[in-house]
């Protein structure tokens, strides 16, 4: 009887950890997820545009809420570098286009929310949607 006692307590023990594995791995996505966005680092407030992944790289920003050229003062899209990230540190939808003074829409993202982009253009102006 001890041996079998036993294995029905290992099993138990075997089905609890199993259970707990799901809670442990969505805790470390929500964990990844919050880390993903203190990499970007962008002021409330401000739209950020980053010359690398993940907001790595050259960043500028603007709390301005629309800007005509983007080039006036980035010095990474003065440069002709691509922008590969962006973050929405607004409180409303930030369009953005590949040209100056509006032309030319790309995309568009929500307040609070960014990532990582194509990152085979430039973002050259932007306004609220």
């Amino acid at each position: 009887m001890n041996r079998i006692t036993a294995l029905v307590v290992a099993s138990i023990a075997l089905a609890g950890g199993l259970a707990t594995g799901p809670t442990a791995t969505a805790t470390d996505r929500a964990g990844a997820t919050n880390s993903a966005q203190a990499a970007y680092s962008c002021s409330p407030g401000n739209f950020c545009i980053y010359s690398d992944w993940n907001g790595g790289g050259t960043r500028c920003q603007w709390s301005d809420s629309r800007k005509a050229n983007t080039a006036d003062n980035c010095s990474f899209i003065q440069r002709g570098q691509n922008v590969r990230s962006v973050w929405n540190a607004t409180g409303h939808r930030v369009q953005y286009y590949t040209q100056t003074n509006y032309h030319s829409r790309v995309g568009s993202t929500p307040a609070g929310q960014g990532g990582n982009l194509q990152g085979n253009y430039q973002i050259r102006s932007f306004k609220p949607q």
